[in-house]
Protein backbone atom coordinates (compact mmCIF):
# COMPACT_ATOMS: atom_id res chain seq x y z
CA UNK A 1 0.00 0.00 0.00
CA UNK A 2 1.03 3.49 -0.67
CA UNK A 3 0.70 6.13 2.18
CA UNK A 4 -2.91 7.32 2.02
CA UNK A 5 -4.07 4.26 0.51
CA UNK A 6 -6.92 2.16 1.35
CA UNK A 7 -7.90 -1.48 1.16
CA UNK A 8 -11.38 -2.16 0.97
CA UNK A 9 -13.64 -5.17 1.05
CA UNK A 10 -17.56 -5.58 1.92
CA UNK A 11 -16.38 -6.80 5.23
CA UNK A 12 -13.77 -4.29 6.08
CA UNK A 13 -11.47 -1.30 5.27
CA UNK A 14 -7.84 -1.16 6.30
CA UNK A 15 -5.80 2.51 5.37
CA UNK A 16 -2.21 3.64 6.40
CA UNK A 17 -0.91 6.11 7.98
CA UNK A 18 -4.76 7.37 9.38
CA UNK A 19 -5.76 10.59 11.31
CA UNK A 20 -7.01 9.97 14.56
CA UNK A 21 -8.06 13.11 16.00
CA UNK A 22 -11.42 13.09 14.66
CA UNK A 23 -11.93 9.48 16.13
CA UNK A 24 -11.00 10.83 19.79
CA UNK A 25 -13.12 12.90 21.69
CA UNK A 26 -10.03 14.58 24.03
CA UNK A 27 -9.56 15.74 19.85
CA UNK A 28 -5.47 15.80 20.18
CA UNK A 29 -3.32 14.66 17.22
CA UNK A 30 -2.83 10.69 16.64
CA UNK A 31 -2.18 8.62 14.30
CA UNK A 32 -2.36 5.20 13.21
CA UNK A 33 0.41 3.10 11.12
CA UNK A 34 -2.93 1.34 10.29
CA UNK A 35 -6.33 1.68 10.47
CA UNK A 36 -8.58 -1.15 10.29
CA UNK A 37 -12.36 -0.99 10.00
CA UNK A 38 -14.51 -3.83 10.47
CA UNK A 39 -17.58 -3.68 9.22
CA UNK A 40 -18.65 -7.81 9.82
CA UNK A 41 -17.54 -9.24 12.90
CA UNK A 42 -17.46 -12.91 11.46
CA UNK A 43 -14.31 -11.83 9.05
CA UNK A 44 -12.12 -11.38 12.52
CA UNK A 45 -10.92 -14.79 12.64
CA UNK A 46 -9.82 -14.98 9.16
CA UNK A 47 -8.29 -11.21 9.29
CA UNK A 48 -6.47 -12.33 12.49
CA UNK A 49 -4.18 -15.04 10.05
CA UNK A 50 -2.20 -11.83 9.12
CA UNK A 51 0.89 -11.97 11.30
CA UNK A 52 0.92 -8.06 11.92
CA UNK A 53 -2.94 -8.33 13.28
CA UNK A 54 -1.87 -12.10 15.05
CA UNK A 55 1.26 -11.03 16.70
CA UNK A 56 1.37 -7.57 16.80
CA UNK A 57 -0.27 -4.77 19.21
CA UNK A 58 -3.87 -3.52 18.28
CA UNK A 59 -6.10 -1.10 19.99
CA UNK A 60 -9.59 -1.18 19.66
CA UNK A 61 -10.79 2.19 19.36
CA UNK A 62 -14.65 2.58 19.30
CA UNK A 63 -15.89 6.45 20.25
CA UNK A 64 -12.51 7.04 21.45
CA UNK A 65 -14.46 8.50 24.62
CA UNK A 66 -12.58 6.67 27.05
CA UNK A 67 -8.65 7.16 26.46
CA UNK A 68 -6.19 9.59 25.90
CA UNK A 69 -3.19 9.46 23.06
CA UNK A 70 -0.23 10.44 25.07
CA UNK A 71 1.61 9.03 21.45
CA UNK A 72 1.06 7.51 18.53
CA UNK A 73 -0.41 3.74 19.23
CA UNK A 74 1.46 1.25 18.14
CA UNK A 75 0.48 -1.76 15.56
CA UNK A 76 -2.82 -1.68 14.34
CA UNK A 77 -5.97 0.12 15.31
CA UNK A 78 -9.12 -1.79 14.85
CA UNK A 79 -12.42 -0.07 14.94
CA UNK A 80 -15.23 -2.29 15.08
CA UNK A 81 -18.34 -0.95 12.82
CA UNK A 82 -21.21 -2.93 12.98
CA UNK A 83 -24.47 -1.01 13.36
CA UNK A 84 -26.93 -3.92 13.82
CA UNK A 85 -29.68 -3.55 16.94
CA UNK A 86 -32.26 -5.98 17.25
CA UNK A 87 -34.71 -7.86 19.85
CA UNK A 88 -33.77 -11.37 20.43
CA UNK A 89 -36.66 -12.10 22.96
CA UNK A 90 -39.14 -9.57 23.26
CA UNK A 91 -40.33 -11.72 26.60
CA UNK A 92 -44.11 -11.78 25.77
CA UNK A 93 -44.46 -15.83 25.80
CA UNK A 94 -43.10 -15.81 29.44
CA UNK A 95 -43.99 -15.13 32.74
CA UNK A 96 -42.26 -11.41 33.41
CA UNK A 97 -41.82 -8.65 31.00
CA UNK A 98 -37.91 -9.40 30.52
CA UNK A 99 -36.72 -8.33 26.81
CA UNK A 100 -33.34 -8.88 25.48
CA UNK A 101 -31.88 -6.60 22.72
CA UNK A 102 -28.76 -7.18 20.99
CA UNK A 103 -26.99 -4.66 19.64
CA UNK A 104 -23.47 -4.44 17.47
CA UNK A 105 -20.32 -2.99 18.75
CA UNK A 106 -20.75 -0.18 16.93
CA UNK A 107 -23.57 1.55 17.54
CA UNK A 108 -23.24 4.45 19.25
CA UNK A 109 -24.22 4.32 23.07
CA UNK A 110 -26.78 7.12 23.55
CA UNK A 111 -28.54 6.79 20.26
CA UNK A 112 -28.85 2.67 21.56
CA UNK A 113 -30.22 3.90 24.77
CA UNK A 114 -32.40 6.44 22.55
CA UNK A 115 -33.65 3.04 20.20
CA UNK A 116 -34.57 1.36 23.26
CA UNK A 117 -36.75 3.75 25.11
CA UNK A 118 -38.33 4.36 21.67
CA UNK A 119 -39.28 0.76 21.86
CA UNK A 120 -40.68 0.93 25.43
CA UNK A 121 -38.20 -0.33 27.35
CA UNK A 122 -36.54 0.97 30.38
CA UNK A 123 -33.27 -0.20 32.53
CA UNK A 124 -30.67 2.36 30.40
CA UNK A 125 -32.17 5.75 31.14
CA UNK A 126 -30.17 6.68 33.86
CA UNK A 127 -26.97 5.87 31.39
CA UNK A 128 -28.22 8.65 28.45
CA UNK A 129 -25.73 11.14 27.13
CA UNK A 130 -22.50 8.75 28.05
CA UNK A 131 -20.46 9.05 25.33
CA UNK A 132 -19.25 5.88 23.19
CA UNK A 133 -20.33 2.77 21.65
CA UNK A 134 -21.74 0.10 22.84
CA UNK A 135 -19.03 -2.51 22.40
CA UNK A 136 -17.13 0.22 24.89
CA UNK A 137 -19.43 0.01 27.48
CA UNK A 138 -18.51 -3.07 28.63
CA UNK A 139 -15.03 -2.91 29.14
CA UNK A 140 -15.60 0.23 31.38
CA UNK A 141 -18.09 -1.29 32.77
CA UNK A 142 -19.71 2.57 32.31
CA UNK A 143 -21.93 3.65 34.81
CA UNK A 144 -23.85 6.84 36.12
CA UNK A 145 -26.49 7.97 38.38
CA UNK A 146 -26.61 4.88 40.49
CA UNK A 147 -26.44 2.43 37.35
CA UNK A 148 -23.85 0.00 35.88
CA UNK A 149 -24.13 -1.28 32.53
CA UNK A 150 -22.72 -4.67 33.86
CA UNK A 151 -26.27 -4.90 35.69
CA UNK A 152 -27.85 -4.74 32.21
CA UNK A 153 -25.91 -7.16 30.53
CA UNK A 154 -26.54 -10.40 29.46
CA UNK A 155 -23.80 -11.86 27.50
CA UNK A 156 -20.98 -10.27 25.60
CA UNK A 157 -19.99 -11.34 21.68
CA UNK A 158 -16.22 -11.18 21.74
CA UNK A 159 -13.33 -12.32 19.39
CA UNK A 160 -10.94 -14.19 21.51
CA UNK A 161 -7.11 -13.46 20.31
CA UNK A 162 -5.82 -16.59 22.16
CA UNK A 163 -8.04 -19.03 20.26
CA UNK A 164 -8.66 -17.35 17.45
CA UNK A 165 -12.74 -17.60 17.51
CA UNK A 166 -15.60 -15.12 18.20
CA UNK A 167 -17.48 -16.66 21.68
CA UNK A 168 -20.19 -15.51 23.86
CA UNK A 169 -19.94 -14.46 27.32
CA UNK A 170 -22.38 -14.40 29.92
CA UNK A 171 -22.66 -11.26 32.01
CA UNK A 172 -21.77 -13.33 35.42
CA UNK A 173 -18.01 -14.23 33.13
CA UNK A 174 -17.40 -10.80 32.38
CA UNK A 175 -16.24 -10.05 35.80
CA UNK A 176 -17.90 -6.30 36.09
CA UNK A 177 -16.53 -4.34 38.72
CA UNK A 178 -16.61 -0.80 39.28
CA UNK A 179 -15.35 0.86 36.13
CA UNK A 180 -13.85 -2.02 35.84
CA UNK A 181 -14.32 -6.34 33.75
CA UNK A 182 -12.52 -9.01 32.53
CA UNK A 183 -11.74 -7.28 29.27
CA UNK A 184 -10.00 -4.49 30.98
CA UNK A 185 -8.12 -7.06 33.28
CA UNK A 186 -7.43 -8.73 30.17
CA UNK A 187 -5.93 -6.23 27.63
CA UNK A 188 -5.40 -6.79 23.92
CA UNK A 189 -7.24 -10.37 24.57
CA UNK A 190 -10.75 -9.33 23.51
CA UNK A 191 -12.19 -7.68 21.02
CA UNK A 192 -16.49 -6.96 21.60
CA UNK A 193 -18.34 -7.44 18.68
CA UNK A 194 -22.03 -7.38 20.53
CA UNK A 195 -23.56 -7.01 23.71
CA UNK A 196 -27.36 -8.20 24.46
CA UNK A 197 -29.22 -6.24 27.03
CA UNK A 198 -31.43 -7.54 29.63
CA UNK A 199 -34.08 -4.53 29.69
CA UNK A 200 -37.73 -4.37 30.60
CA UNK A 201 -40.99 -2.89 29.74
CA UNK A 202 -42.23 -1.97 33.36
CA UNK A 203 -40.02 0.60 34.93
CA UNK A 204 -38.56 -0.20 38.15
CA UNK A 205 -36.67 3.59 38.41
CA UNK A 206 -33.37 4.46 40.15
CA UNK A 207 -34.31 8.12 41.06
CA UNK A 208 -31.90 7.99 44.40
CA UNK A 209 -28.93 9.47 42.92
CA UNK A 210 -28.35 13.38 43.55
CA UNK A 211 -29.49 15.79 40.88
CA UNK A 212 -32.11 13.13 39.32
CA UNK A 213 -34.82 13.67 41.48
CA UNK A 214 -34.12 17.73 41.60
CA UNK A 215 -34.62 17.73 37.86
CA UNK A 216 -37.72 15.82 38.00
CA UNK A 217 -38.98 18.12 40.39
CA UNK A 218 -38.13 21.23 38.58
CA UNK A 219 -40.45 19.92 35.89
CA UNK A 220 -43.50 18.78 38.36
CA UNK A 221 -42.83 14.85 37.72
CA UNK A 222 -43.30 13.01 40.46
CA UNK A 223 -44.26 9.86 38.88
CA UNK A 224 -42.07 9.74 35.73
CA UNK A 225 -41.18 7.30 32.74
CA UNK A 226 -37.91 6.09 31.68
CA UNK A 227 -38.04 8.54 29.00
CA UNK A 228 -38.72 11.34 31.42
CA UNK A 229 -35.64 9.79 33.74
CA UNK A 230 -33.36 10.22 30.62
CA UNK A 231 -34.48 13.64 29.50
CA UNK A 232 -33.52 14.43 33.01
CA UNK A 233 -30.22 12.87 32.99
CA UNK A 234 -29.29 14.36 29.79
CA UNK A 235 -30.08 17.87 31.70
CA UNK A 236 -27.82 17.10 34.71
CA UNK A 237 -24.90 16.25 32.36
CA UNK A 238 -25.37 19.14 30.27
CA UNK A 239 -25.03 21.35 33.04
CA UNK A 240 -22.07 19.34 34.40
CA UNK A 241 -19.99 18.58 31.61
CA UNK A 242 -18.90 19.96 28.58
CA UNK A 243 -20.22 18.61 25.36
CA UNK A 244 -17.02 17.15 23.98
CA UNK A 245 -17.74 18.74 20.22
CA UNK A 246 -17.39 22.12 21.70
CA UNK A 247 -14.42 21.48 24.12
CA UNK A 248 -12.46 18.24 24.11
CA UNK A 249 -12.42 16.18 26.91
CA UNK A 250 -13.19 12.47 27.97
CA UNK A 251 -16.07 13.18 30.69
CA UNK A 252 -14.70 12.46 34.26
CA UNK A 253 -11.08 11.67 34.30
CA UNK A 254 -10.80 10.10 37.58
CA UNK A 255 -12.43 6.78 38.99
CA UNK A 256 -13.81 7.60 42.52
CA UNK A 257 -11.02 6.14 44.64
CA UNK A 258 -11.92 3.96 47.02
CA UNK A 259 -10.61 3.48 50.76
CA UNK A 260 -10.63 1.98 53.91
CA UNK A 261 -13.53 3.07 56.18
CA UNK A 262 -10.71 3.85 58.53
CA UNK A 263 -8.98 6.45 56.08
CA UNK A 264 -12.39 7.63 55.40
CA UNK A 265 -13.67 8.23 58.68
CA UNK A 266 -10.67 10.13 59.55
CA UNK A 267 -10.77 12.53 56.22
CA UNK A 268 -14.06 13.06 57.02
CA UNK A 269 -13.55 14.07 60.63
CA UNK A 270 -10.99 17.21 59.23
CA UNK A 271 -13.08 17.16 56.42
CA UNK A 272 -17.09 17.20 56.90
CA UNK A 273 -17.58 18.35 53.78
CA UNK A 274 -16.63 15.62 52.06
CA UNK A 275 -18.52 13.37 50.49
CA UNK A 276 -18.49 9.54 51.64
CA UNK A 277 -20.33 6.67 49.92
CA UNK A 278 -20.55 3.10 51.09
CA UNK A 279 -17.88 1.15 49.32
CA UNK A 280 -18.45 -3.01 48.40
CA UNK A 281 -18.59 -3.90 51.88
CA UNK A 282 -18.12 -2.70 55.30
CA UNK A 283 -14.45 -2.02 55.45
CA UNK A 284 -14.59 0.04 52.36
CA UNK A 285 -15.83 3.36 51.17
CA UNK A 286 -16.04 5.48 48.15
CA UNK A 287 -14.72 9.15 48.17
CA UNK A 288 -16.08 11.92 45.71
CA UNK A 289 -12.43 12.35 43.78
CA UNK A 290 -14.08 16.09 42.22
CA UNK A 291 -14.22 16.97 45.56
CA UNK A 292 -11.03 15.86 46.16
CA UNK A 293 -9.15 17.61 43.41
CA UNK A 294 -11.68 21.06 43.79
CA UNK A 295 -9.94 21.69 47.46
CA UNK A 296 -6.81 21.50 45.75
CA UNK A 297 -8.01 24.51 43.74
CA UNK A 298 -7.55 22.78 40.45
CA UNK A 299 -11.42 23.18 38.79
CA UNK A 300 -10.78 26.16 36.05
CA UNK A 301 -7.33 25.30 36.23
CA UNK A 302 -5.89 26.09 32.68
CA UNK A 303 -1.97 25.44 31.39
CA UNK A 304 -2.07 26.50 27.94
CA UNK A 305 -4.49 24.60 26.14
CA UNK A 306 -4.64 21.94 28.68
CA UNK A 307 -6.79 22.61 31.38
CA UNK A 308 -9.57 21.12 33.74
CA UNK A 309 -13.24 22.15 33.19
CA UNK A 310 -14.54 25.27 35.54
CA UNK A 311 -17.76 23.45 35.70
CA UNK A 312 -16.59 19.85 37.16
CA UNK A 313 -13.17 19.28 38.73
CA UNK A 314 -13.14 15.63 37.46
CA UNK A 315 -13.37 16.60 33.73
CA UNK A 316 -9.82 17.39 32.19
CA UNK A 317 -10.32 19.72 28.99
CA UNK A 318 -8.31 20.47 25.42
CA UNK A 319 -9.34 24.00 24.70
CA UNK A 320 -7.73 23.42 21.26
CA UNK A 321 -4.13 22.69 20.70
CA UNK A 322 -3.31 20.49 23.80
CA UNK A 323 -1.57 17.19 23.00
CA UNK A 324 -2.24 14.32 24.83
CA UNK A 325 1.28 14.74 26.39
CA UNK A 326 0.30 18.10 27.87
CA UNK A 327 -3.07 16.78 29.50
CA UNK A 328 -1.39 13.64 30.46
CA UNK A 329 1.44 16.00 32.44
CA UNK A 330 -1.69 17.82 34.26
CA UNK A 331 -3.29 14.93 35.01
CA UNK A 332 0.05 13.29 37.06
CA UNK A 333 0.05 16.81 38.92
CA UNK A 334 -3.36 16.69 40.26
CA UNK A 335 -3.25 13.19 41.45
CA UNK A 336 -0.16 14.53 43.25
CA UNK A 337 -1.38 17.45 44.66
CA UNK A 338 -4.20 14.82 46.26
CA UNK A 339 -2.19 12.93 47.30
CA UNK A 340 -0.44 15.07 49.19
CA UNK A 341 -2.64 16.64 51.04
CA UNK A 342 -5.41 13.99 51.54
CA UNK A 343 -2.58 10.71 51.56
CA UNK A 344 -5.22 9.22 48.61
CA UNK A 345 -4.23 8.07 45.20
CA UNK A 346 -6.46 9.11 42.38
CA UNK A 347 -6.27 6.47 39.25
CA UNK A 348 -7.38 7.72 35.75
CA UNK A 349 -10.73 6.25 34.02
CA UNK A 350 -9.22 6.77 30.53
CA UNK A 351 -6.97 4.47 28.72
CA UNK A 352 -3.78 6.23 28.18
CA UNK A 353 -2.35 4.91 24.86
CA UNK A 354 1.52 5.77 24.36
CA UNK A 355 2.74 5.98 28.28
CA UNK A 356 2.52 4.90 31.47
CA UNK A 357 0.01 6.44 34.34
Amino acid sequence: MNPGKALISPAWRLAERAPLRARNTFGVQAHADLLLEVRDAAALPELFTNAALRDGPVLVLGGGSNLLFAADPPGVVLSPCGQDIRILDDGRGSNDDTVLVRAEAGVEWHAFVLWTLGHGLAGLENLALIPGTVGAAPIQNIGAYGVEAGERIHAVEAFDRNTGAIVKLSGADCGFAYRDSRFKREPGRWIITAVTFQLSRSADLRLGYAGITEALAQTGITTPTASQVAEAVCRVRRSKLPDPAVLGNAGSFFKNPIVAADLAAQLRQAEPQLPVFPGADDHSRKLSAAWLIDACGWKGHREGDAGVSDAHALVLVNHGQATGAQLLALARRIAASVSERFGVMLEPEPRVIGADW
